[in-house]
């Protein structure tokens, strides 16, 4: 599993903005796309003054799987124009780290 981690900082004014734009269409695209291998997404918030903090947590079952998302150069950051205009500012290039062991705590009573 091959998890790929992306940040993009925003202002305030534009958090809530930038987050909904996430929801509805960016998101939505990416699992739209039906992409082999792809397992799914997660979106962390943080607010650290004077910017809002985001980070997107993908997982893929290979690289060669991230290239069918990402491209060649599957290092690049893929953010859309509109995203683009609402961020302060961004990671150009995400990074991709090999899951070697997850566990999971007991199941919620």
């Amino acid at each position: 599993m091959i998890i790929r981690i992306w940040h993009g900082w925003t202002t305030p004014a534009n958090a809530d903005a930038y987050e909904k734009l996430l929801r509805t269409e960016i998101f939505t695209g990416i699992v739209g796309r039906a992409i082999p291998g792809f397992h799914g997404i997660q979106l962390l918030r943080r607010t650290a003054p004077p910017e809002v903090e985001f980070v997107t947590v993908m997982r893929f079952a290979s690289l060669d799987d991230v290239r069918a998302f990402a491209g060649a150069d599957y290092e690049v950051a893929v953010v859309p124009p509109a995203a683009r205009a609402l961020l302060a500012r961004y990671d150009a290039r995400s990074a991709h780290y090999e899951l070697r062991e997850e566990r999971s705590g007991p199941a919620p009573t």
